[in-house]
């Protein structure tokens, strides 16, 4: 997956002490073409901050990895014929190689970001894979880019650190911490930039491929609604986007059809909406510093208070309390 047991190894520390008990494949964390569970992962990662007494272990693993974490996703993007549609390309493919998160892509006025956004709630160790997959990013746009590239400001989940240093050198750049997912803030001009590596058709034959084992590997309705709702969820001013009328039009549909579909799926719309909301209020109530009402307005409630109901009725405590009961040490 990536250079995890080459860093701890590199630090004088035993990987079979940190890949233990972690289930199936996790003693090969370096294979790109290994899946393993994320919650694994988490904890993998967990257990390496905590052996090596390294709080930054996740920026010393990221920066030595880059696209080539992403198998040939990764290396088909560099033969397009400028960032934006490299981006653009790995955001639309991701989920082939990573289901439980999503790239997004941004841009408002003269600024863009790239930011990687986890949608499953209480993975142990999330703040660590988001150091990670930041400075994998990093690194995999100065490949894209060329290695002068910088971002103007790298956005992180966590908590400010006591010692900000590590962050500093690998970004260097103005950081701030806190934020409801981790990206990297540049110019959006930069999204125009050609790429050195630009071969078009080689680019046009692989779209091809990929769209081809997405249809094969297809999920059924009610994923597919799950996985626009948590990005319209979660990046932007997007949860007034999150209604039947919009997602039906999102995904080519009329919104009987989706209901029907839905239907035929044992849920529905509503119920989804409900589900989808509970498990990012969760995810955001233990590894992010929003507050309830920013976590309220994320989620496209009207005001906290119903956030709040809704929020206990499901789950048995208010999320004030739950946050205090879940929130990591």
């Amino acid at each position: 997956m990536i250079a995890l047991s080459g860093v701890i190894a590199g630090m004088g520390l035993d990987t079979a002490s940190v890949t233990r008990d972690l289930g199936n494949g996790a003693e090969r964390l370096d294979d790109v073409d290994n899946a393993i569970e994320y919650c694994d992962l988490g904890r993998a990662f967990a257990r390496a901050v905590d052996a090596t007494c390294c709080p930054h272990l996740g920026l010393e693993v990221g920066r030595r990895a880059g696209l080539d974490v992403l198998g040939v996703i990764g290396q088909a993007s560099a033969s397009a014929v400028d960032l934006g549609s490299a981006l653009r390309f790995i955001a639309r493919y991701l989920h082939l190689h990573d289901r439980a998160a999503f790239l997004s892509l941004r841009q408002w006025g003269d600024r863009a970001a790239l930011g990687y956004v986890v949608h499953l709630p209480d993975v142990p160790g999330v703040e660590i894979i988001d150091d990670t997959v930041l400075a994998i990013i990093q690194e995999s746009l100065r490949l894209l880019a060329g290695q002068a590239w910088r971002a103007s400001e790298a956005r992180l989940c966590r908590a400010r650190p006591e010692d900000v240093s590590p962050y500093q050198d690998a970004f260097g750049t103005s950081l701030c911490f806190g934020s409801r997912y981790a990206e990297l803030v540049f110019p959006a001009r930069d999204l125009e930039r050609p790429l050195a590596s630009a071969d078009p058709r080689a680019f046009a034959e692989v779209t091809a491929e990929l769209d081809a084992m997405v249809r094969l590997t297809s999920t059924g309705c009610a994923e597919r609604v799950r996985r626009l709702l948590r990005r319209l969820l979660m990046v932007d001013e997007m949860p007034r986007l999150a209604h039947l009328i919009q997602v039906a039009r999102l995904l080519g549909l009329h919104p009987r059809t989706l209901n029907r579909r839905l239907r035929d799926e044992g849920t529905s719309f509503k119920g989804l909406i409900a589900e989808t909301r509970l498990d990012i209020a969760r995810q955001l109530l233990r590894n992010s510093q929003l507050t309830i009402i920013e976590i309220a307005a994320t989620l496209g409630y009207g005001d906290p208070t119903a956030f709040c109901r809704a929020f206990r009725c499901a789950v048995g405590v208010s999320p004030s309390v739950w946050r205090a009961e879940h929130s990591p040490d």
